[in-house]
């Protein structure tokens, strides 16, 4: 696709990072609009935003450099070129969960809240920097024969160019936008702190598994298996989300019933 916009001298702009970028002020704003109505204020809102943001950049870029180990072995500073693609939604996830806890802690918050208030917001967020993944060319699809297939042509892109590949980036991210206008109609629904958070890592494990099918980039299989370690992940991943909103939703009711 457009993996450069421009460059002016030694200045280049990059489109991914340009998504990622506008994903990041996208879920900004709606976190803090669904802030202001649970009555935090904008710039707590904005100090979580920047310590999930350096969370996830951490998390997932560790996580894709830990499945492509042998490479970075012989590159280390290509492990920090993020610009040239290469994130994994499931270790930013991790990564951010672990950070959230400890701020919340520190100043005497509820972390499901919290969780809940940005959970919309990570959806979007994700939506719309897969399609900086898309211009990129990383996170690409295996080679298909289908309609919808997508021929990379750019010699910058990451994905092998001339063939049809599967679009895998917007299946991500068409995935990731019908999650967010699911959880805007679930938020004011909320029977329980947690919820909404809990079912945003149910659907996009979902998505996220329905979408490994089609994926043509290595990254690493485990031992004995066809499973990817991306997959793994999100498999504990949805197994754990799924075991809490049973668990939740169990003591949600049994409070009902005593009151």
């Amino acid at each position: 696709m457009f993996p450069d916009l421009f460059s002016i001298g030694p200045f280049t702009l990059h489109t991914y990072g340009l998504f990622v970028a506008s994903g990041f002020l996208a879920g900004l704003i709606v976190a803090i609009r669904i802030g202001k109505a649970e009555g935090m204020p904008a710039q707590q809102t904005m100090d979580i935003g920047f310590l999930m943001i350096v969370a996830a950049i951490v998390g997932s870029r560790g996580l894709y450099v830990l499945m492509n180990v042998s490479y970075y072995l012989e590159r280390p500073l290509d492990a920090f070129k993020i610009w040239q693609g290469g994130l994994v939604f499931s270790g930013g996830i991790v990564c951010v969960v672990l950070s959230v806890i400890a701020y919340t802690r520190k100043h005497h918050l509820s972390f499901w809240k919290v969780a809940d208030m940005w959970a919309p917001a990570m959806a979007v967020g994700q939506a719309i920097g897969r399609i900086g993944c898309f211009m990129a060319g990383c996170c690409y699809g295996r080679p298909t024969d289908s309609r919808w297939g997508v021929v990379f042509t750019d010699p910058h892109s990451l994905a092998p160019l001339n063939i049809p590949l599967h679009p895998t980036q917007l299946y991500a991210s068409a995935g990731g936008f019908i999650i967010f206008f699911i959880l805007l109609r679930l938020y004011p629904r909320r029977i329980f702190d947690g919820q909404v958070f809990l079912w945003l890592l149910v659907l996009h494990s979902t998505a996220r598994l329905f979408v490994e099918r089609f994926r043509g980039d290595d990254r690493g299989v485990l031992p004995g298996s066809d499973m990817s370690i991306t997959q793994l992940v999100t498999l504990l991943i949805l197994i754990a989300a799924v075991v809490a909103l049973f668990i939740f939703r169990r003591r949600a009711r049994n409070k009902q019933t005593m009151n």
